[in-house]
């Protein structure tokens, strides 16, 4: 893998590196939402919503259209659920290795 496209493949795992992102995420891949919508879907203030909105925006995960008066968001790759799935995994392995790390630990 060449430094370039490694770096890219890293602004969109860095991208996803967020809470407030993840959750912006999930709730995109139920639909298109107009900001307003979005804003009470997240519980952040709608200018710290709009700085999240920017970073997935930039990585490519998210795009914008307007509609009339309102910006409706949209998830432009769902593929990018699957890395949810694979956190999960991560997190059940790593569950896993600790309970039998515990379980196995001198008394």
């Amino acid at each position: 893998m060449h430094f370039e496209h490694a770096k890219a493949q890293a602004e969109v795992l860095k991208a996803l590196g967020n809470p407030v992102r993840l959750i912006v995420v999930q709730a995109l891949s139920e639909g298109d939402l107009s900001a307003g919508d979005l804003n009470r879907r997240v519980p952040v203030r709608q200018p710290t919503l709009s700085r999240h909105l920017t970073v997935l925006k930039k990585a490519g995960i998210v795009t914008e259209r307007r509609a009339g008066p309102r910006v409706i968001h949209h998830l432009e790759t769902p593929c990018i659920l699957r890395a949810f799935g694979d956190a999960e995994e991560v997190l059940r392995s790593h569950a896993r290795r600790r309970d039998r790390l515990l379980k196995h630990r001198p008394s």
